[in-house]
């Protein structure tokens, strides 16, 4: 038996065929072979078309192995989290998704923030409705009304994606929350904000399980894919809960990280927890249950591997990753004194969804090169992550064991030997990612895993771990004490 998982991402739409029983990936593709363009009309704009999503799933599945494609069992989806769809009732898309990374509804979630209280906020939302999607919709309204006049139904891009296969608007109880549409006092929607700021709760779709029968992929559809004919989706949920999932991360004292176009650290609570200063955000996990909380309690770095696409189109001649990996490799810890600030993309949560914006200091025309900046750019990153991580201390998380998938910045060697120098924690690297996850996810709906925590597990496979050397540990703790000076001078003149 066979399972496809999709995962729609910010630069990407990859798709896995995964054998049930083994667990193990059999096919893979990915689409569009160049990086999804992000459109940014104004300064802190970010937005894509979800045509183009649906374009690169049709292109992406259709790399597949048509043999195996005839085979598949059941679909799961992973998709890029808190973006704002809007179709009307003939289910046609209004505008461009206003997409995660978008910082336009910042001071609109902070009304509510004020308007509401931010204890109220914090009670039942466990978050400040920032620039999610709840307030990109309230944006919308107040900037676009015609637009806003022809809504039917919003949609998070995980959301599209089954509807375009399914013909069905639905969301799920994780999906809400991803949006700060879900009130986790009361067990439903977030009324009282969409009340606050008059927004009708008729336009949220219909809840369904994470896990289980999301709908039956259309016959027209399954015809263009190569798929059967009344084959199931069976799982959904925003990338960062799916990565846990994937990884294994289920319960509390384990913790996922990526490092694709943001970098996250993802942690499990069992408790309703949030930071009151709005740092970090609490969603709900994959496997939450009404008597059995699971939470993940997300910090999320903006600017990680956008930042390293970013310097490998403008500053590079067309070299690989592995190219400027090997390069940066060469260059000693610190970067001879170059220090690079990753925060270009959007407003930072931990900054309180301020924009502090990306930038290099201390450059030195007659010792750095673009070399030096490929160094300093992975130190960078991974610093970012450690200051937001204190965070996450903070409010009690454990962080001295992460897992990761074997993609993006950790296919590094030199970026997981930063990471685990400068954090002290030990890193475990697995060979799985949000595809094949969302297609293990699938097989609990179809009964070929009894549990969550039996599909998460199948087929996991160590590629390597990597432990800090205490011999190194001061020289990354200088470093990262003079980025954060950087840091904190950028922060001050902010506040000026």
């Amino acid at each position: 038996m066979y399972i496809l998982g999709i995962d729609l991402g910010t630069s990407s739409i990859k798709a896995s065929i995964v054998d049930a029983h083994t667990g193990w990936a059999v096919a893979s593709a990915v689409a569009p072979k160049q990086e999804m363009t992000i459109q940014s009309p104004n300064p802190g704009w970010a937005e894509q078309s979800p045509s183009i999503w649906w374009q690169e799933t049709i292109k992406a599945i259709s790399l597949l192995d048509l043999d195996l494609r005839k085979k598949v069992a059941a679909v799961g989806i992973s998709y890029q989290m808190h973006g704002l769809v809007m179709v009307n009732k003939k289910g046609d898309v209004l505008r461009s998704s206003i997409i995660w990374c978008d910082s336009r509804a910042a001071e609109t979630g902070q009304t509510a923030t004020q308007g509401l209280g931010a204890a109220f906020c914090f009670r039942r939302f466990l978050n400040q409705p920032g620039n999610f999607t709840a307030a990109k919709l309230k944006w919308v309204q107040e900037n676009e009304p015609e637009t806003y006049a022809q809504l039917y139904k919003i949609l998070l891009p995980g959301d599209y994606l089954a509807y375009q296969l399914t013909g069905e608007l639905t969301t799920t109880t994780s999906g809400l929350s991803e949006g700060i549409l879900w009130d986790f006092h009361n067990h439903f929607p977030a009324y009282a904000l969409m009340d606050y700021w008059h927004l009708d709760p008729s336009f949220l779709p219909e809840i369904v399980p994470t896990f289980g029968n999301q709908g039956i992929i259309r016959a027209e559809v399954a015809e263009v894919l190569g798929l059967p004919c009344h084959t199931p989706v069976m799982y959904r949920a925003g990338d960062q809960p799916n990565n846990a999932f994937s990884l294994g991360v289920l319960h509390p004292g384990q913790v996922a990280a990526t490092a694709g176009t943001s970098g996250v650290v993802y942690g499990i609570s069992e408790e309703n927890t949030y930071d009151p200063q709005g740092r970090v955000n609490t969603f709900v996990h994959v496997n939450n249950e009404h008597k059995k909380i699971r939470n993940g309690v997300l910090l999320c770095i903006n600017g990680t591997g956008r930042l390293n696409a970013w310097i490998r189109q403008h500053l590079t001649n067309h070299l690989s990753y592995a190219e400027m990996n090997a390069m940066a490799a060469s260059v000693p810890v610190g970067s001879k004194g170059l220090v690079c600030l990753p925060f270009g993309n959007g407003a930072e949560r931990i900054f309180q969804n301020r924009t502090i914006g990306a930038g290099f200091w201390g450059l030195d025309l007659n010792r750095h090169t673009t070399t030096t900046l490929f160094r300093a750019a992975q130190e960078g990153i991974v610093f970012a992550l450690h200051y937001g991580m204190q965070t996450l201390l903070e409010m009690g998380l454990s962080v001295q064991n992460i897992r990761t998938g074997n993609a993006s910045l950790f296919l590094s060697p030199l970026f997981c030997h930063i990471f685990v120098q400068t954090t002290r924690s030990i890193l475990t690297v697995l060979d799985t990612d949000g595809a094949q996850g969302a297609a293990r996810a699938a097989g609990v709906g179809l009964g070929v895993y009894a549990s969550p925590d039996e599909a998460a597990i199948a087929g996991l496979r160590i590629v390597h771990e990597v432990h800090p050397d205490p011999r190194e540990t001061p020289t990354y703790a200088l470093a990262y004490e003079q980025w954060k000076k950087v840091l904190d001078q950028q922060l001050t003149q902010l506040n000026t």
